[in-house]
């Protein structure tokens, strides 16, 4: 594409310091989203602790809602006779929430932050409400799909108010925050979700989201103030649908859909080969070859789901594929040190959650710690650089997990995966705010966040199949008497009181060896991520955007 300058649009004078991707995007007839320019006063240090507690409370309960449930699902599996339904209460809520992730980012930049977060806010609340008075299976499932809607455009909703209330240079302590709760969110979940189960009813696992959810409703309405959007130029409903990109969407979401569903369904309900999970993954690639080609074909319009100057742009290429990595180790520590602790150590759901604090500990602690450091010397890359390092070292020294390793080591080599997680899991949200335009600032936000969930679904899928190829492998070989298939379905919570105890201490080892091999998964990952660390703009936050807006250079009325 030419480099040349474009024509102004609606009389505006193109800022003569903007960056090309700036200039590209002022092509579009998309307004940019409600973020701060230099003008804007951001809120006093009173109201902003307001707005944070209200939006992060938010957040907290949507990281909370994805694994409160692991512990209930057994109970309410016997009170509607489901079995064959376990795979959906998690499937539902994590199809959604991946589906709807980049919708939400174009909602954001279409319309006032403040109305879509109260709407996806809405839709989360009326899931949690429907799971909690369900009847039956398929009210729960529904419940969970609807909630699961919901939380997409609370996550994506988070950092966008972020970027509207707190400068750039400040915006990484408040990120690392952030992380930090979704962290022990996944923690807690299954322990608190085991509290209500066991001694009140699991229906308190989605009725304790509706009146700590109020909360936020309360300070939203009250205490957010975002400017509202500028140059609008979307005059009618038909305009705001074809901004929607209703053929790439059409494209995308059903593509997205197949993926997730085959890699559920694969190795559990359909062996990877079957007729099922062939054409599911046959449509998965077809949907997804038309959805790019519609994206290149339109690359220029910001109306586009990803626009082409997007997805093109350095920091935001590499910083996807990071948190993808990064994100995807993140997730498969969280689901199998648990499992380890369950199977080889013989603790209950509650228990292995607390032997996990270390790397949540780790993760909390350094999140905040990095965000300071950004805030101090502007640049987020040596962070990002830091974690690739230390958890690939963590991860690695997780694969030595032995049926007696010792308590040391265990607390040791978590503490360093969860710093490695820490120093760098905020980062490419700053990076891409720090870079983007603003009226590209929602949707490389939404970018980010959808790369990481995906991330997730796929490599926790990925691993449970490394995971379940291994035990069987191992069992076959080493206990040829014990059936392979009882253990990999009967769960490892179960795995002490199946075996018989003459063979209790061989299946141990196979079932060891097994985990290690999904840490093997996550050391990888972590491996990959550090070329897309070295590939980042070193862009300071202390220095304005590319479309002159000022990153960390408050005005003199910002009191963030």
């Amino acid at each position: 594409m030419s480099s040349s300058p474009q024509p102004p649009i609606d009389g505006q004078t193109k800022q003569p310091d903007a960056s090309e991707l700036q200039e590209k995007g002022e092509m579009s007839g998309q307004q940019p989203v409600d973020a701060p320019s230099e003008e804007h006063a951001y809120p006093s240090a009173g109201r902003l602790a307001v707005i944070l507690a209200g939006i992060n409370l938010a957040y907290f309960l949507v990281a909370l809602d994805s694994t409160i449930i692991a512990t209930a699902i057994p109970r309410i599996t016997d009170e509607f006779n489901s079995l064959d339904d376990i795979g959906w209460y998690g499937s539902a809520y994590l199809l959604t929430s991946c589906t709807f992730q980049l919708m939400f980012g174009k909602l954001y930049t279409l319309f006032s932050v403040k109305g879509v977060f109260l709407v996806a806010f809405s839709l989360f609340e009326l899931g949690s409400l429907i799971c909690a008075t369900a009847p039956n299976s398929i009210a729960m499932i529904f419940g969970r799909a609807i909630a699961g809607l919901g939380s997409a455009g609370i996550m994506n909703g988070l950092f966008i108010i972020m970027a509207a209330c707190i400068p750039l240079r400040n915006r990484a302590i408040f990120a690392g925050i952030a992380g930090a709760l979704r962290g022990i969110a996944s923690v807690i979940g299954p322990i608190l979700g085991g509290a209500f189960t066991d001694n009140i009813t699991w229906r308190w696992c989605f009725y304790i989201n509706l009146p700590i959810g109020a909360l936020t409703f309360v300070v939203v309405i009250f205490f957010l103030q975002v400017p509202g959007p500028k140059n609008k130029r979307v005059s009618n409903w038909k305009d705001t649908f074809l901004n929607m990109d209703p053929i790439g969407t059409a494209l995308f979401m059903p593509a997205i859909v197949c993926l997730l569903l085959a890699l559920q369904w694969g190795g559990l309900v359909y062996a990877w080969s079957n007729a099922h999970i062939i054409v599911l993954l046959v449509l998965f690639a077809l949907l997804t070859i038309g959805f790019i080609a519609v994206q290149v074909v339109d690359g220029r319009k910001l109306s586009t789901t990803i626009p082409t100057q997007l997805i093109t742009q350095r920091t935001v290429a590499a910083g996807t594929w990071w948190i993808f990595c990064v994100g995807s180790g993140f997730f498969l520590l969280v689901f199998y040190i648990p499992v380890w602790f369950q199977a080889i150590q013989d603790d209950s759901a509650q228990t292995s959650g607390i032997h996990q604090l270390p790397l949540i500990l780790g993760i909390t602690v350094i999140t905040i710690v990095a965000g300071i450091g950004v805030r101090i010397i502007g640049y987020y890359v040596p962070f990002m650089i830091l974690s690739s390092i230390l958890l690939s070292i963590g991860s690695g020294l997780l694969t030595t997990f032995k049926v007696n390793t010792s308590s040391s080591a265990w607390i040791g080599y978590q503490v360093l995966a969860g710093c490695g997680i820490g120093f760098g899991i905020a980062a490419p949200i700053i990076a891409v705010q720090a870079v983007l335009p603003e009226n590209l600032t929602a949707m490389g936000t939404s970018l980010i966040m959808f790369s990481m969930t995906l991330g997730g679904a796929i490599f926790i899928s990925a691993g449970q199949s490394v995971f379940t190829t291994a035990l069987v492998r191992n069992l076959s070989s080493t206990v040829p008497n014990i059936s392979a298939q009882m253990i990999v379905s009967s769960g490892a919570t179960e795995l002490h009181n199946l075996v018989p105890q003459q063979y209790l201490a061989a299946v141990l080892v196979a079932y060891n060896d097994a985990i290690t091999e999904a840490f093997k998964v996550a050391l990888v990952l972590a491996c990959l991520s550090a070329p897309a660390a070295l590939f980042m703009e070193w862009k300071s936050v202390k220095k304005a955007k590319p479309d002159g807006t000022a990153g960390a250079q408050e005005s003199a009325g910002a009191r963030a």
